[in-house]
């Protein structure tokens, strides 16, 4: 599939799954029961591939549901039905779970200032009594890698290796969904998939300003700008498959980009990037999840990697992954026509390489049994033109879509089906000796490639993980001047480690973080994710089989590199030795927001990972990512300070 997360975050973040049954006149009162059985049932009872179970869905707030089906990544799945029709099935969906508070209303959408949070328990947006002026730190972190080169090595950290061992969390806010923030100052930016976008104040977490309508997954790229009033801007790629820019001082919009893809599977999961005058905009699609239905005729998106116009928002160029000729495979039952080739998605921000004048993008699988060499792949797009200057397949035949087993009757499944070995994860252009660069890649294969960033050839090939559809190198990758760091998911293997403990089966895979010479692709260290105790919420009291998956992207400061795991465990590393330096459960204890709510859990860690800015760390913990293990379905915001001052 063009995606671990696509595939996952469809069913993911699914609140209807796939169907196949078209809309018909409905009763005044919408049966939310019947709309499930007839369009979510085949998905999520029981759960096939990484659609989430109903039980799953059920911890999940009524807002969160109804988004997801109304506006956010499930928009696609869920043509035809109305907005009460979408309502009942949350309800119904919520009513499989644990009851709700008595006192609590069900939301019924986006509010404000209020926002909607576990099971209908209602928590308030704290507003900061004043809104100073943003002036930028000492060690901001303005954009998803923090660099050109998508390192995320915070170089100015304003903590030292004597500061980890005292980190404690200052505060905590709840939020539906939220991701990795970026900060300027005493300012931090976060997106969440419920259509809340927060301004909020690092030291106490007050909100300066907070919008309800900026459905996105996208880290919030700041830039000190003058086409914005207060001079700084922020950018968010949006669900309804644009761009918006604020003022990232009052949150007022300054411009919004036309529909950069039309196609109705069409997701923004990549975070823009600013460089010259230009955002750059990756593009992908969870089309690989609507050809689970079989009155679906897959497929026709194509990847695709966009410039705006910094200032205007206008569409400058747009430049297609895959560029073979659409063509006929086959016909289905129905007579509709299975056409290709398609997919190969841009899931991640992509790096840039201003001296050369390239964006380097990484690719997602393919949807057909129609060959493209656009999926897969490693590309060097020219920034001015949107010419592809280069590109490396390193995977051929990695066609896929969900819903492809024994029993499928779709019609859309290729033959055979590929592993679903895409990229996920940024990729990290790093110096070596001689002068010399080269482009890291890791893939969800488990491989690590080294590329030559003028040609594109392949340097060198390490295997860190065994590998799967959620398995190898999933979210991210990061580096510092002599090292770059690779943590590792390979989730069955962790699902098995995790029923090996109640003896089930063996452990298998290599969940855990790594450190690989640039230079050779050699592993200087491998440090194992650790059999640790978690507390899963949504087990509601039952001992967690806790799994030891690692997706999530790591922050390198000089001499460590945070990361967390599925578990819900924070880690800092020694950067020479791969010594776990400082561990904290982040479900170990429940948290008392700063929005008002009481016994807010923690819980898996998945996603983009940890910021680290004017000696602060901040990471989501719940579950932002792709197979939400231990999600709650609304996620805990955590910042960390030495002390908790």
């Amino acid at each position: 599939m063009a995606f671990r997360f696509a595939a996952v975050a469809l069913a993911v973040v699914a609140a209807m799954g796939v169907f196949g049954v078209s809309a018909q006149a409905q009763p005044a009162t919408p049966n939310g029961q019947a709309r499930f059985e007839e369009r979510c049932k085949s998905c999520h009872e029981p759960n096939l591939d990484r659609a989430p179970s109903v039980a799953d869905l059920a911890q999940r707030s009524a807002a969160d549901l109804i988004n997801a089906m109304s506006s956010g990544i499930m928009k696609p799945m869920s043509e035809g039905l109305s907005g009460a029709e979408i309502a009942a099935v949350a309800d119904y969906i919520k009513s499989r779970g644990a009851p709700a508070p008595a006192a609590a209303a069900r939301p019924t959408g986006i509010e404000q200032p209020q926002i909607a949070i576990r099971g209908g328990v209602v928590g308030t947006d704290p507003m900061c009594s004043t809104n100073p002026p943003i002036r930028a730190g000492a060690s901001d972190w303005a954009s998803m890698g923090i660099d050109d080169a998508s390192t995320r090595f915070q170089r100015k950290p304003g903590l030292n290796g004597a500061d980890i061992s005292k980190l404690k969390v200052k505060w905590s806010f709840s939020m539906t969904g939220g991701g990795q923030p970026t900060v300027v100052g005493d300012w931090l930016f976060v997106t969440n998939r419920s259509g809340k976008f927060y301004a909020l104040d690092t030291k106490t977490g007050c909100v300066h300003w907070a919008l309800s309508d900026v459905v996105a997954r996208t880290t919030p790229e700041v830039i000190k700008s003058p086409i914005s009033p207060s001079g700084w801007a922020v950018f968010v790629a949006v669900a309804d498959h644009s761009v918006r820019a604020f003022d990232a001082q009052t949150g007022k919009q300054i411009w919004k980009s036309p529909i950069l893809e039309a196609h109705p599977s069409t997701v923004m999961t990549g975070t823009p990037v600013v460089v010259d005058g230009r955002l750059i905009v990756p593009i992908s699609s969870i089309e690989e999840a609507s050809s689970m239905s079989k009155a679906y005729a897959c497929c026709t998106f194509r990847g695709s990697l966009a410039a705006l116009d910094l200032k205007t928002g206008a569409l400058l160029w747009k430049t297609f992954t895959i560029s073979e000729p659409r063509k006929t495979i086959r016909e289905k039952e129905d007579g509709q026509k299975v056409t290709g080739p398609a997919g190969a998605a841009i899931w991640a921000a992509p790096s840039i390489d201003r001296k050369r004048g390239l964006a380097y993008v990484v690719t997602g699988d393919s949807y057909t049994d129609v060959d493209t060499i656009g999926a897969d792949s490693v590309m060097a797009i020219e920034l001015a033109t949107g010419k592809i200057r280069w590109q490396h397949q390193v995977t051929e035949k990695d066609n896929f879509v969900m819903g492809c087993g024994r029993a499928s009757a779709t019609g859309n499944c290729p033959t055979p089906l590929g592993p679903d070995f895409d990229f996920g994860a940024t990729p990290v252009l790093m110096k070596i000796a001689g002068g010399k660069q080269v482009l890291v890649a890791g893939q969800k294969s488990g491989l690590v490639y080294g590329f030559d960033p003028d040609t594109g050839k392949r340097l060198w090939t390490t295997q860190v993980g065994v590998g799967s559809a959620l398995g190898g190198v999933e979210w991210g990758i990061g580096a510092d001047d002599k090292r770059v760091f690779v943590p590792v998911s390979d989730l069955p293997g962790a699902f098995a480690q995790a029923r090996a403990m109640g003896g089930m089966g063996p452990a298998t895979g290599k969940p855990g973080l790594n450190a690989l010479d640039p230079a050779t692709g050699k592993i200087l260290w491998h440090t194992p994710a650790p059999i640790a105790p978690c507390v899963y919420a949504s087990d509601k009291g039952k001992p967690s089989n806790c799994v030891r998956a690692q997706p999530a992207a790591p922050a390198i400061i000089p001499g460590f590199v945070f990361q967390g795991g599925m578990d819900g465990w924070f880690r800092a590393y020694d950067a020479n030795t791969g010594k776990i330096a400082w561990e904290y459960s982040t479900t170990a204890q429940t948290y008392d927001t700063v929005n008002g709510i009481k016994g807010q859990p923690g819980g898996g860690i998945d996603g983009m990972g940890p910021t680290i800015a004017n000696g602060m760390v901040f990471l989501t913990s719940g579950n932002n990512g792709a197979a939400r293990v231990g999600s709650n379905g609304v996620n805990v915001l955590l910042a960390f300070s030495v002390d908790g001052k």
